[in-house]
Parts: C-alpha cells; sequence; structure tokens
C-alpha cells in the first residue's frame, strides 16, 4: 500500500484544506446537490494536470519552474512566463495561504473562541515548523487528523440518508449562471496552480529513475480521486444538513453539519478538524511558492538557502497579514482565494501543455493524443468560466 501514497498523497492533502470544507459546505448549503457535476469535472481536472505534472518530475528530475526556465531562457516568453510564474507566487500563494491561516484560525474560533491574535499565533507556529524543518512528521498527524474527519463526514452522510435520486441528478450539469462564482471556487479548490509545482519538485524525492510511469498514474489516481471523494461528501452533508442553517458566514454553520454524529460536540470536532487542515495547507503553500522560485531563478537545491527561505515567509507572512485585517470574515477570504486560483489556473495549465509537449524535455514521454484532447477540454472550460467571472465583475 505504501507504493501508492507519496507526493501524490500530498498534493491531495493540501487540497483538502479549509478552502474545500468551507466551499464545499457553501456549496451544499446554497444549491443542495446541485453543483456535484462541477466537483466531478474538478477532480478530473486535477487528475489530468497532476499527472502532466508528476511524469513531468519524474522524466526530468526537474521542478515545473526548472522546466519552464529551460523552455524559456530569453526573448518576450521569458519575460511573459517570469511575469505568470511571480503572478502565481504571490497573488495565487499568498491568497491561498491567506485562506488556509484563516480557515485554521476558524477551527480555533470554534475551540476556544474569537481572539484578534490567532492568525499570529497560526503563523508563528508555521513559521518554526518550516525554519527548523520539522514540519514533515507534523504533518503527517495533521493529514491523519484530516483523514479521520473524512470518516466522520462519510458516517455521517450515511446517518442523515440523503436523497440518492437528487445525488444522482447533481452530476448533470446544471446552475451555471446562477451559481458560477461558487463553481469556480469548486475549481479553484481543488485544481490549486501551486499544487502542480510542488508535486513535480517532490516527486523525485519518492520515485527513483527505475520506477514505472504506470506506478506513478496509479498513485496519482488513487490520491486525488480518494481526495475527491472526500469533497463530495462534505457536499452531501451539508445539502443534507441544509434545513439547519440558512448561509454559511461562521465557522458555527460549518460545524451544523456534523451535528447528527457529534451531537453537541460537533463545534470541537469540526473545530479539530480545520485547524488541522489549515495547518497542514499552511505548511504547503509557501513551500511550493519557494520551490517555483527555486526552479525558475536556478537557484541551488537547497531548503535552508537564505533565498528559498526567503521567499516561503513573503508568502507566510502576507497571509497572516491579510489573515488579521478585522474588516476580513475568514470566510470570505477562503472564498476570494478560491476565486483567485482558478482565474490563475489557465495560465498555468497553458504552460503545462506546451512543456508536456516538448520532445527536449521528455522525450518518448510526451503527451499522448489523448492527453492532449482531455487536458485541451479542461483548460477551455477554465478559460470559459474565468472570463465569465472576469466578465461579471466588469462588465
Amino acid at each position: 500500500m505504501r507504493k501508492y501514497f507519496g507526493p501524490s498523497t500530498l498534493v491531495a492533502a493540501a487540497f483538502i484544506g479549509p478552502g474545500t470544507l468551507t466551499t464545499c459546505t457553501m456549496a451544499g448549503v446554497q444549491t443542495g446537490y446541485t453543483l456535484l457535476w462541477a466537483m466531478l469535472f474538478s477532480i478530473f481536472a486535477t487528475l489530468i494536470l497532476q499527472e502532466m505534472s508528476a511524469r513531468l518530475g519524474f522524466v526530468t528530475r526537474k521542478g515545473l519552474g526548472e522546466a519552464i526556465d529551460s523552455q524559456f531562457s530569453v526573448g518576450v516568453s521569458r519575460v511573459l512566463v517570469f511575469f505568470l510564474v511571480i503572478g502565481a507566487i504571490l497573488i495565487g500563494n499568498a491568497a491561498y495561504e491567506a485562506g488556509n491561516i484563516a480557515g485554521g484560525v476558524l477551527g480555533l474560533h470554534l475551540i476556544m473562541g474569537e481572539w484578534k491574535i490567532l492568525p499570529l499565533g497560526l503563523g508563528g507556529i508555521s513559521f518554526l515548523l518550516l525554519f527548523f524543518g520539522k514540519y514533515k512528521l507534523v504533518e503527517r498527524v495533521l493529514i491523519g487528523l484530516v483523514i479521520l474527519m473524512s470518516v466522520c463526514f462519510l458516517l455521517t452522510a450515511i446517518i442523515v440518508r440523503p436523497d440518492f435520486g437528487a445525488i444522482f441528478r447533481g452530476f448533470i450539469p446544471s446552475g451555471i449562471d446562477e451559481n458560477f462564482l461558487l463553481i469556480m471556487g469548486l475549481i479553484g479548490t481543488t485544481v490549486v496552480p501551486y499544487n502542480l509545482f510542488l508535486h513535480a519538485a517532490t516527486i523525485s524525492k519518492k520515485w527513483d529513475e527505475n520506477a514505472s510511469i504506470r506506478d506513478i498514474r496509479i498513485e496519482n489516481a488513487v490520491a486525488i480521486t480518494l481526495g475527491g471523494l472526500i469533497s463530495m461528501l462534505i457536499i452531501i452533508t451539508a445539502a443534507a444538513s441544509s434545513g439547519n442553517v440558512e448561509a454559511v458566514t461562521s465557522a458555527k454553520d460549518l460545524a451544523t453539519q456534523l451535528e447528527p454524529l457529534f451531537g453537541a460536540t460537533a463545534k470541537w470536532a469540526m473545530g479539530l478538524g480545520l485547524l488541522a487542515a489549515g495547518l497542514s495547507s499552511t505548511l504547503t503553500a509557501p513551500m511550493a511558492a519557494a520551490y517555483a522560485a527555486q526552479g525558475l531563478f536556478a537557484w541551488e537545491k537547497n531548503e535552508k538557502d537564505m533565498k528559498f527561505r526567503a521567499v516561503w515567509m513573503l508568502i507566510l507572512g502576507i497571509g497572516i497579514v491579510v489573515a488579521m485585517m478585522p474588516d476580513l470574515k475568514p470566510v470570505r477570504i477562503i472564498k476570494f482565494a478560491q476565486i483567485t486560483n482558478a482565474l490563475l489556473l489557465p495560465f498555468i495549465a497553458v504552460y503545462l501543455l506546451y512543456i508536456s509537449n516538448s520532445k527536449k524535455l521528455l522525450g518518448k514521454y510526451t503527451n499522448t493524443l489523448l492527453v492532449n484532447i482531455l487536458a485541451a477540454v479542461v483548460i477551455g472550460i477554465t478559460i470559459l468560466l474565468s472570463l465569465k467571472v472576469l466578465y461579471g465583475l466588469f462588465g
């Protein structure tokens, strides 16, 4: 079993964060089972894009940043790629980090009440774990807690007896016009652009040159599918419990869906789960940004290098500052982070698709025609949804 739990599991754990809990709960409460099709599409998109990223990292033994640097070394394309990756690092990762910290703080609100200093405390713990390199052990514990909470959602879904007819109808695309921001949120919380950098950079640590592409693809499929099923369970339990809450505006609203299983202690269970999900994701986002910069600027492959540390410190610092802003509610920060990542996704995905067809980099392991078609469909749909969001905001 250990063979099929590695870098892809880290990717799944990264997207099963507070953003997933919050956005999937909002989808279930506000639309019932209507947007299950959007989550299914998100899982499919993640499988396609993360497989390309994993294959790139395995074959080249490079991260996505390094691959981009080698393909676009001079000219206008170099400048465009530079600003693209910087945008993904500073905007996407910083927004996601703010959402991660805000989500962890939501969990602390349920456990110990609302204190203004909580984002700083959570950020400080993350800083120490990242700086001293002890985050891997803690991350395993936190991922275990997230998985335990996922089992709780499965048990809750069984207890609340959801409408299976409505669940099956939810996989038929509908409700796009009135729910496109939620749809973008679901995509943004699952198909996370920084995970593409993280996956390619870490896969060589798990798999050596003697491994097979088939094993890597199986590992990717197992982890991503498991993460997607957990997200669907959250939507289903939220939809079945939607009669108990009108809107998701606080941590207490998130905890309502676990009441059938935990009763009065539901807030403690959700609080612990949100804290675990938030802290584990708070560690991965800054590291992914640092890996991206390390590859793009050809820095020394040393996680203790000051430039490497400066990048993750910057992302962590921005996340703490945004999460501490008094006028910004944690739920709104999380929703903004998901939409921002969904808007950035098409640009990163286009470059990944281009690189995955490079004979120079991948040789015989370039994309097949089927993978190119599937990736083009995914990118096309995300571009259309992004344009719709931008038109809604500025049109």
